[in-house]
């Protein structure tokens, strides 16, 4: 890659939009960020306005790039990633949206996936998908739009409107509406996409009811996906790497051989294993996905989702106002030797992996008159921990124990968070030097479609370590935590 090239990532997330720029070593030459407003129409609903998602990526987009190009070096591609399963419906010749984002965390179509359960639908959808039923996938919120916007069946069967998760917009926005296409790993997670066939199954769409005439082409994470509209950014600029958000960030931590591992903390939390060509069928309720794919060859992983990480932390800065920033939460842990009982499940939108209960709700145990906001603070984090320990036990059960752990994310900054979570999962945990991974991995991807890097090898050389958590807890202490999660889970569980 030449000095002067620079790499645009769009990181599209949960709860803010990033842009970053990296040089060819993968570092920062720039960063812009900005956070957006979450909508709770009803209790276990979350929306998005999608004029919110366009209008925060684009102007970070022009911020970064603005920033990094003083200098004279160049943005030479656009590489996107993007929170997976949100849902969109648009009007093609208007590029409206037709209704506000359905977020990956909603649950409003529990129902519809417990009906489709009883009808005996799952092993078709997991045997296909590699996903089980539940209201986290895109199909029923897809389905749940066209139900409840007027006309919006009829004119998506006959081709008037376009279905995308965010990468789909965006691109959608990003080309002039020149572009429908999504790549592999999204369309993995929207369970109508067969990821043995690397298709779109009919029997799904039409079990889902979603009409074919709304879907984007599916191509590779590493593709020609278009130019930007010149006036976007004073020039056309091409984007030539897409992938999911946890996909992405398993790609910027160079795990391309099989059970290679990592595991990313933002709004939730998402641990990936790469199964290389095979995909691995988990026995302990993991999901089969699509770690990318390159030259139309798929590589598979395991993934474990948990839905609440850092959005605990953000549940004690904006509804409790006990914090008002995430890093005081370091400060107030390593001030107490305990959370004194106190245990947090925070099922906020149901329980991820390996449990899927989307009717759970979270709870807090064991609380005292003296338990104060340290208490919690530490219970919050504590949370991500034992819950990853989960994810851990799942697949260990499923015959594969990883001997370190590849960790990423804003919440991994938080060094007693990362001691902590060696300390729980008792192996060591490893901290990249560079902690974007996500936007990184969207990078490499249109870089590798650039020609700006040689091969996967090259990206999975230029990782390095920042610094290694060793587990440092008695092994009865550890058991006796653990023990409680356990009971604080099977009283949180819903049946």
């Amino acid at each position: 890659m030449t000095d002067d090239a620079l790499i645009l990532a769009i990181d599209q997330g949960t709860t803010s939009s990033r842009a970053i720029v990296f040089d060819g070593a993968g570092e920062v030459v720039a960063l812009s960020q900005e956070e957006f407003p979450q909508k709770y129409p009803q209790p276990g609903w979350v929306e998005h306005d999608p004029e919110d998602i366009w209008r925060s990526s684009l102007e970070v987009s022009r911020g970064a790039l603005a920033a990094a190009e003083q200098g004279g070096r160049r943005v030479v591609a656009i590489g996107l990633t993007n929170q997976r399963e949100t849902a969109l419906l648009w009007d093609r010749h208007t590029g409206e949206a037709i209704h506000n984002a359905i977020v990956w965390q909603d649950r409003r179509t529990a129902e519809v996936c417990a009906g489709l359960r009883g009808e005996g639908l799952e092993d078709v959808v997991a045997a296909r998908t590699g996903l089980l039923l539940d209201p986290y996938f895109s199909a029923t919120k897809i389905a749940w739009m066209l139900d409840h916007v007027a006309s919006a069946r009829g004119r998506a069967e006959s081709g008037e409107i376009a279905f995308g998760t965010v990468d789909s917009f965006l691109l959608w926005r990003l080309t002039g509406g020149r572009v429908h296409l999504t790549e592999a790993t999204n369309a993995s997670r929207t369970s109508l996409f067969d990821i043995h066939a690397q298709a779109w199954d009919d029997e799904l769409l039409s079990a889902f009811r979603v009409p074919r005439a709304c879907l984007p082409e599916v191509c590779d994470s590493a593709a020609e996906f278009g130019e930007t509209e010149p006036e976007l950014f004073g020039r056309p600029i091409p984007i030539l790497g897409i992938a999911g958000d946890q996909q992405a960030a398993a790609i910027g931590q160079g795990c391309f051989t099989p059970g290679a591992v990592k595991s990313t903390y933002g709004t939730g939390a998402f641990l990936l294993l790469n199964t290389g060509e095979e995909a691995v069928v988990s026995q302990h309720r993991l999901l089969t996905t699509v770690a990318y794919r390159l030259g139309g060859k798929p590589s598979y992983a395991i993934e474990g989702s948990i839905f609440v990480a850092g959005a605990a932390v953000q549940w004690l800065r904006d509804s409790l106002g006990i914090i008002s920033n995430a890093p005081e939460t370091e400060a107030l842990a390593r001030g107490i030797g305990d959370t004194g009982g106190v245990m947090l499940v925070p099922a906020f939108t149901g329980l991820g992996a390996p449990h899927w209960d989307p009717d759970a709700r979270g709870a807090l145990y064991g609380i005292t008159r003296a338990t104060g906001k340290a208490e919690l603070a530490r219970a919050a984090l504590e949370s991500v921990c034992f819950q990853t320990h989960d994810l851990l036990a799942a697949m260990a059960a499923d015959g594969v124990t990883p001997s370190a752990l590849r960790i990423d994310g804003g919440m991994v900054a938080n060094d007693w968070l990362v001691q902590t979570m060696a300390d729980i999962l008792d192996i060591p945990v490893d901290r990249p030097a560079v902690m974007e991974t996500t936007a990184l991995g969207a990078a490499y991807l249109a870089g590798l479609q650039a020609g700006l890097f040689t091969s996967l090898d090259d990206i999975a050389a230029r990782w390095r370590r920042e610094r290694r958590f060793e587990p440092d807890m008695a092994s009865d202490r550890r058991a006796s935590l653990l023990s409680d999660w356990r009971a604080a889970i099977a009283r949180t569980r819903s049946a």
